[in-house]
C-alpha cells in the first residue's frame, strides 16, 4: 500500500493512504482528498491516479486544466510523473513525500482464499484476556496448582500487562498508521512465535457498519520475522473465512488448517504436510470494527498456544484504539480546513451538514431555484467623502458583520461583498420550502438593524446611512465559478440580474421583492404593497414588484399577489 506523507504550509503533518482504484485530488478546496492549508496552492492543484501499475501525479484538474503554480517533483517541474518510493512533491509551500516501502509493495502479492475453517482450538475476546490477567485465582484452585505452574501463570500475566502498558504508552499520542503497526508487530514478534503478521483495514466508511462480511479488507502492513522466509510468506493466502468470522463475532480465533482435524491432531505425518497455525484478532473500537490482525506460524512442526492468542487479542484491542484515534485526528484536521473555508460564506448548520454528509451536496455547477438578496448602502459616497478612510473601513466592517450574522441566522449563504453592496443566496447549497420566507425575514431584520448601526455612526460623529434591498426568486446556475487561480461559490443567471435590478430601484429603507418572491414567501407575516412595474432588459413584459411594508407589520394581513 502507498501513502502520501504531507506537511502543508501551516506546518500540519498527516498521511493519506492511496488506493489503486480511487482518484486522489490535492488542493485548497474542501472537497479534495488531500486539503492543503496553503495560499499558494490552487483550489484543485493536482491529482494522483493509478495507471500502468503505478501511481502517477498529474498537475491540475482531471479535465486537463493545469494549476497556476505548477507541481514540482524532486525539484523539477512536472506535468505528469510516475511516483517512486521517496519522491518529494512540492505544491506551493507544502511538501508531500510518496511512501511505498518494500513491505508496502509486497502487500500487492497477498491473495485471499475461502477455505473452510479447520479445527478451531481457541476462541477469546480481548476483554476476557484482560479480566483473566487481572483476576486472582480462587484459593482452592491455587492449592491444587503446583507452585511451578502457578509461578509460570503469574509470569504470563505480568508479561501481558507489561506489554499492554507499553502499547498504551507508545500509541497514546501516535497518529501515523505505519508507526502504529510497527509497534504492534514488534510486540507480537517479541512475545509469540509468529512468522508473519498482516494488518488488514477496512475503509473508514465501512468501519461504522454492522455488515462486516461485505467489508473490503486492505493490507496496510505486512511484516516477516526474517527475510529468508519472506518469499514463502508472500505465497501464503489469507483466509477470508476466519477474517469474516472474527470481525462479525468480535472475538479472536486460533485455528489450524483443515488437515488438522481433531482425529489427526497427534499424527505427525499429517502435520508435516503443511498444517499451518493461524491467529486472527479483530480491531474492535467504540465506533466499530476497523479490520483485523492476522498472524501466521509457518513452521509445520509448531503451532500457536493460548498465551499467544491472548497476547495478539490484547495487542489488537490496543491497536484498534490507536487506529480510531489516527482516523479521528485525520478527519478533524480535514474538517478544520473545510470548516474554515465553508464558514466564510455558509451558515454553521449548513457547514455541519456538509461535513457530516458531503455526498449529499452538489457543490459543482447545478441549476436550482433560489431567492437572491441584494443590499446596498445609500449615501455611502457622501459618507466616504467626509470621513477618514480608517473610519469608513471600520464602519463597513461593523455593518457587514451585523448583516452577515443576520443572513446566517436565517439560513442564507453569503455570496460576496461588492464595495458597499452585499449579495446573499437562500436555497443554495441546500434548498428548503422556506427559502423565500427566510430571505424576506432576513431583509426585514437587516432594515431594523440599521437603527443600531446609525447609533454607532452618530457616536463617532459620522452621518447616518440607510440601505435599499431587492429580492427575486427563480432558477439560477449555482456552483464554483472562476479561474484556476481564483474561484468563488456564487450564482449566475437572469434571476440574479433581476434581483440586482430590484435593489437598484429600492429607495432608502425599502425592501422590494418580485411577484415570484411574494408568492413563494406567502407564509411571511408581513404586508406587501404593489408598486409600479419595472421594465427589464431581455424581458418583453414589465416585471410586477412589491414593497414589503416592514415598518407597519401589525397593521395588515399578508397579501398574496400572483404572477411574476
Amino acid at each position: 500500500m502507498a501513502f502520501l506523507q504531507i506537511i502543508d504550509a501551516s506546518g500540519r503533518q498527516w498521511q493519506s493512504r492511496l488506493a489503486e482504484p480511487t482518484l486522489c485530488t490535492i488542493g485548497r478546496a474542501p472537497d479534495n482528498t488531500v486539503i492543503l492549508n496553503d495560499p499558494r496552492a490552487s483550489r484543485y492543484h493536482a491529482h494522483v491516479k493509478f495507471q500502468n501499475n503505478a501511481f502517477v501525479i498529474v498537475d491540475g484538474r482531471t479535465d486537463g486544466t493545469r494549476s497556476a503554480n505548477h507541481v514540482f517533483v524532486n525539484g523539477e517541474q512536472r506535468h505528469e510523473h510516475p511516483l517512486l518510493d521517496g519522491d518529494r512533491i512540492n505544491i506551493g509551500a507544502s511538501e508531500i513525500r510518496f511512501d511505498r516501502s518494500d513491505e508496502a509493495k509486497s502487500t500487492s502479492n497477498v491473495s485471499y482464499d475461502d477455505k473452510p475453517l479447520g479445527h478451531t482450538q481457541l476462541y477469546v475476546s480481548a476483554s476476557d484476556v484482560i479480566k483473566a490477567a487481572l483476576q486472582p485465582k480462587p484459593d482452592a484452585a491455587a492449592l491444587a496448582t503446583p507452585p511451578s505452574e502457578e509461578l509460570e501463570a503469574l509470569r504470563r500475566k505480568a508479561k501481558i500487562l507489561a506489554l499492554l502498558y507499553e502499547m498504551s504508552k507508545t500509541l497514546g499520542s501516535v497518529f501515523n498508521l505505519d508507526a502504529i503497526f510497527d509497534k504492534a508487530t514488534e510486540i507480537i514478534f517479541s512475545a509469540t512465535p509468529a512468522d508473519r503478521v498482516v494488518a488488514l483495514l477496512t475503509d473508514e466508511s465501512a468501519s461504522n457498519t454492522d455488515n462486516t462480511d461485505d467489508a473490503e479488507l486492505n493490507v496496510v502492513a505486512m511484516r516477516f520475522r526474517d527475510e529468508q522466509r519472506a518469499a514463502q510468506s508472500k505465497q501464503q493466502t489469507i483466509g477470508r473465512t476466519i477474517t469474516r468470522k472474527v470481525m462479525r463475532e468480535r472475538a479472536a480465533l486460533l485455528s489450524q488448517d483443515a488437515a488438522a482435524d481433531m482425529e489427526f491432531a497427534n499424527v505427525h505425518s499429517i502435520v508435516s504436510q503443511g498444517v499451518r497455525s493461524t491467529i486472527c484478532a479483530p480491531l474492535v473500537a467504540e465506533s466499530g470494527v476497523h479490520g483485523a490482525l492476522y498472524a501466521d506460524r509457518l513452521d509445520a512442526f509448531t503451532s500457536f498456544s493460548r498465551d499467544d492468542l491472548e497476547l495478539v487479542s490484547a495487542v489488537a484491542a490496543q491497536t484498534a484504539v490507536a487506529v480510531e484515534n489516527a482516523r479521528a485526528h485525520e478527519r478533524l484536521a480535514r474538517e478544520e480546513v473545510a470548516r474554515a473555508n465553508y464558514g466564510r460564506f455558509l451558515p454553521e448548520y449548513v457547514v455541519k451538514q456538509i461535513l457530516e454528509n458531503p455526498d449529499s451536496f452538489q457543490l459543482g455547477g447545478a441549476n436550482q431555484t433560489i431567492t437572491v438578496l441584494f443590499a446596498d448602502i445609500r449615501g455611502f459616497t457622501r459618507l466616504s467623502e467626509h470621513a477618514p478612510p480608517e473610519k469608513v473601513v471600520r464602519l463597513l466592517n461593523r455593518y457587514f458583520s451585523a448583516m452577515t450574522e443576520i443572513i446566517f441566522e436565517h439560513g442564507g449563504t453569503l455570496d460576496k461583498y461588492i464595495g458597499d453592496e452585499l449579495m446573499a443566496l437562500f436555497g443554495a447549497p441546500t434548498a428548503t420550502p422556506e427559502d423565500a420566507c427566510n430571505a424576506v425575514s432576513a431583509a426585514i431584520a437587516m432594515q431594523r438593524q440599521m437603527s443600531h448601526v446609525n447609533d454607532d455612526l452618530r457616536a463617532e460623529g459620522l452621518p447616518t446611512i440607510s440601505i435599499g434591498i431587492g429580492l427575486h426568486t427563480g432558477e439560477a446556475t449555482v456552483g464554483y465559478i472562476g479561474s484556476e487561480r481564483r474561484s468563488e461559490y456564487t450564482a449566475i443567471g437572469d434571476t440574479v440580474n433581476l434581483g440586482s435590478r430590484l435593489q437598484s430601484n429600492a429607495k432608502p429603507g425599502q425592501v422590494l421583492i418580485s411577484g415570484a418572491t411574494a408568492t413563494a414567501a406567502a407564509g411571511t407575516p408581513c404586508p406587501v404593497l404593489p408598486r409600479t412595474a419595472i421594465t427589464v432588459k431581455n424581458r418583453e413584459q414589465a416585471v410586477p414588484i412589491f414593497e414589503v411594508d416592514w415598518q407597519h407589520m401589525s397593521d395588515g394581513e399578508v397579501q398574496l399577489p400572483v404572477g411574476d
